[in-house]
């Protein structure tokens, strides 16, 4: 067994430097082969598992002429103080591809700034996908707060909370948020918020200075329900009520206004940074979250948005 995880390990090792010659020393795979001792196939192989492993993160930044272009119209449409558009992939189905990439990039603007910052961080699977493309640094002088609880249903740790995966690459002071993503009751949110350390967490997440949040569509694979965070019923009457996306659990309807009653009263988060004081992006792509995203621009919500071309143009187009 020991022997196996070795070959495994040297293979990687093997993998990741393979990936560095030919990605950042810019080698030619034959070139690789000559300096590693070994076949073109096989350097041809070791890059595309140096890929495939996460071992080789690539970025792309040159702009796309299409892409800025749709990036200025989104602008000047929803008044957006940040927006990025990246390529879509005709053939992809995926909600991160790109977005991802886009957004550890921009995430990593803001923790490489020499002066202290307060970053608020959502939840959801785009989100997730862009704190694990982020490189590892050391910021001690920046704090990272989480919007919302981590602990789920089961009493297990939120999957798709991020802010542990942040920690173990970015040396920043993390702040987690000790909660139920949604409390039983009304009334258990309110003693849940009125611990003193809950309320110091809330109050810092108000003193954010930029924001990153992921946007959850409310239909029949809603991820609150899917993620078991509320029940079918619940999620009925979600729909029932005109909800058409979510954020940090904070459901809204196609106007951006936040649904009434039913879940929001039970919702634990810590409410979404004022967009006077604070940049809040939106991390966001595909057809299914659509009617979430232009609410949440149409309302305001958010002030910056990472999407994709797609996306972008069915923004652009009349709802």
């Amino acid at each position: 067994m020991a022997q196996r995880i070795d070959s495994s390990m040297n293979r990687l090792d093997d993998a990741a430097r393979a990936g560095w010659l030919y990605y950042v020393a810019g080698n030619t795979q034959e070139e690789i082969a000559t300096k590693l001792g070994i076949s073109r196939q096989s350097a041809q192989r070791l890059v595309s598992l140096s890929v495939s492993e996460g071992l080789i993160k690539v970025r792309l930044d040159h702009p796309i002429g299409r892409c800025m272009d749709l990036a200025a119209r989104l602008r000047t449409r929803f008044g957006l103080d940040l927006i990025e558009v990246v390529p879509s992939d005709p053939s992809s189905e995926s909600t991160t591809i790109g977005v991802a990439e886009a957004a550890a990039a921009e995430i990593e603007r803001w923790l490489k700034r020499a002066d202290p910052i307060v970053m608020a961080i959502g939840t959801g699977r785009t989100l997730k996908a862009a704190v694990e493309q982020l490189t590892p640094m050391a910021c001690p002088h920046h704090k990272v707060v989480s919007l919302t609880g981590n602990i789920a249903p089961d009493g297990s740790a939120a999957y798709y909370n991020v802010i542990f995966n942040m920690a173990d690459t970015v040396k920043a002071r993390s702040f987690p948020m000790p909660l139920p993503v949604i409390a039983s009751s009304a009334r258990e949110r309110e003693l849940l918020h009125a611990q003193p350390m809950i309320r110091e967490t809330l109050a810092l997440t108000a003193q954010a200075d930029v924001t990153f949040v992921g946007v959850g569509d409310i239909g029949p694979e809603a991820p609150l329900y899917l993620d078991g965070f509320i029940s079918d019923a619940e999620l009925k009457a979600l729909q029932k009520a005109g909800a058409v996306g979510e954020i940090c659990g904070w459901s809204f309807d196609a106007d951006g206004k936040m649904i009434e009653g039913l879940t929001n009263d039970r919702v634990a988060s810590a409410p979404i940074p004022s967009r006077e004081t604070s940049l809040v992006v939106a991390i966001a792509m595909g057809k299914k979250k659509l009617p979430g995203i232009r609410a949440i621009l149409s309302r305001r919500i958010v002030n910056g948005l990472i999407t994709d071309e797609r996306t972008a143009e069915g923004l652009l187009q009349n709802p």
